[in-house]
C-alpha cells in the first residue's frame, strides 16, 4: 500500500462557486500562503470551471482571473501553483497567459470518455515545462476498464498522473476502489482522486482511494466547493494521519488557515443541502439543478424527478436542452396516471 500521500487543496478552484466567484486578491493571499505554510503539495486556483470560465454560462468572476494567479504567485513558495484547464472553455493561449501569472501546474480536465481532446493542451503544457495532470471527470459514468484506456491516451500525451474525479458525489468506497485499481494497473504513472461529498463520504472515498494507492488526493478548506462541497482538508489530513499515512501538511495549521481566511467568506456553512444529495443519488452534473427546477415549474412537475431521471439516461454537461423534453415526459406520464 502506497503510505505517501499529496494534497492538493482546491478552495481557490472547487470553493469558488460556494462563494460566486468572488475571491477577491488580497483573500487569495491569505488563504494560498497559509496552505503554502501548512505544507500543501499543490494549490489549484482559477475560476470554478477553469480558466476562462468567467462567463454568462459559468457566472463572471469578480476579479480577473489572471489578477487572482499573480497574487497566489507572490506568496507561494513551496507548493506547486496550479490551474485547471477545461478544452472547450479555456485554450492554450489561455494557459499560456496562467504561466506567464505564475502558474507552474496545470490540470486538463475532460468527461470520462474524451481524454483525446485533451492530447494537445497537455503535449503543450509540458513542452514548455509545466507539471501536468490529465483529468477525468464523471468518472461513476464509465466502467473501471474504460477509465484505464482513457487514462492511456493521457499518459502517452505525456501527463505527470492521472486524476480520477468523482464530479456528482455519487460513487461510494468499493466504487472508488474498483477505479482506483484499474487505472492504477494500467499505467505506469501516479493516480490521484478528486471526491464530492453529496452522499457524505467524501472522505470515506479518498481514504478509500488511498488504501487502493492513489498518491494524490483533492481537497478543500471546510469542504467548500460546487453543490455539497468536497473532502474537507484539514479532516483528510488528520484522517490520513491516523490511518497512518505520511503527508507534508499539518492539519492543526489547516485548521487555523480555515478558522482565519475561510470561515469570513463563507457565504453559508458547507451542509448537504437535499438538492445536493439528489445529484449525488441521480450522478448528474450540479449544474442541471437550476434547469431542472425551471423545467419544473413550467410543467408543473417535481425537479427530483427530472434530475433522477437524467441519470437514468445518463446525460452529461451539454445536454441541458433535453432537461426540457424529461420534464415534459413526466407530466404526461402523471397526466396520464392522474
Amino acid at each position: 500500500m502506497q503510505k505517501s500521500i499529496k494534497i492538493i487543496d482546491t478552495t481557490l478552484r472547487d470553493g469558488s462557486h460556494a462563494v460566486s466567484h468572488s475571491f477577491t486578491p488580497e483573500q487569495v493571499k491569505a488563504i494560498a500562503g497559509g496552505l503554502d505554510a501548512a505544507g500543501v503539495d499543490l494549490i489549484e486556483i482559477t475560476h470554478g470551471d477553469g480558466l476562462a470560465g468567467s462567463s454568462i454560462n459559468y457566472g463572471f468572476s469578480e476579479h480577473p482571473e489572471l489578477e487572482l494567479i499573480r497574487a497566489a504567485s507572490e506568496v507561494v513558495k513551496n507548493a506547486k501553483l496550479t490551474v485547471l484547464l477545461l478544452p472547450g472553455i479555456g485554450t492554450i493561449e489561455d494557459l499560456e497567459m496562467a504561466r506567464d501569472a505564475g502558474a507552474t501546474a496545470v490540470r486538463i480536465a475532460t468527461h470520462c470518455t474524451e481524454a483525446d481532446i485533451a492530447i494537445q493542451h497537455i503535449r503543450y503544457a509540458k513542452e514548455h515545462g509545466m507539471f501536468t495532470v490529465g483529468f477525468l471527470m464523471m468518472v461513476h459514468m464509465t466502467s473501471p476498464e474504460e477509465l484505464a484506456k482513457q487514462a492511456l491516451v493521457f499518459e502517452e500525451a505525456g501527463a505527470d498522473y492521472i486524476n480520477l474525479a468523482d464530479s456528482a458525489g455519487h460513487l461510494l468506497p468499493n466504487e472508488v476502489r474498483a477505479r482506483v485499481k484499474a487505472v492504477r494497473e494500467a499505467v505506469k504513472i501516479p493516480v490521484g482522486f478528486h471526491a464530492h461529498n453529496n452522499l457524505g463520504v467524501a472522505v470515506a472515498n479518498s481514504l478509500a482511494a488511498a488504501e487502493e494507492g492513489a498518491q494524490y488526493l483533492d481537497a478543500t478548506l471546510r469542504g467548500l466547493g460546487a453543490g455539497a462541497g468536497n473532502a474537507q482538508s484539514e479532516v483528510l489530513a488528520a484522517v490520513l494521519n491516523r490511518a497512518g499515512f505520511e503527508t507534508k501538511a499539518d492539519f492543526n495549521t489547516l485548521m487555523d488557515v480555515a478558522a482565519e481566511f475561510v470561515d469570513p467568506v463563507m457565504k453559508r456553512p458547507q451542509v448537504i443541502f437535499n438538492d445536493a444529495i439528489t445529484i449525488g443519488y441521480a450522478g448528474v452534473y450540479s449544474s442541471f439543478l437550476l434547469h431542472a427546477r425551471n423545467a419544473a415549474e413550467t410543467y408543473g412537475v417535481n425537479a427530483r424527478e427530472i434530475l433522477v431521471e437524467l441519470g437514468k439516461r445518463r446525460m452529461v454537461g451539454g445536454q441541458e436542452d433535453m432537461i426540457i423534453d424529461v420534464a415534459h415526459e413526466i407530466a404526461l406520464q402523471q397526466g396520464q396516471t392522474n
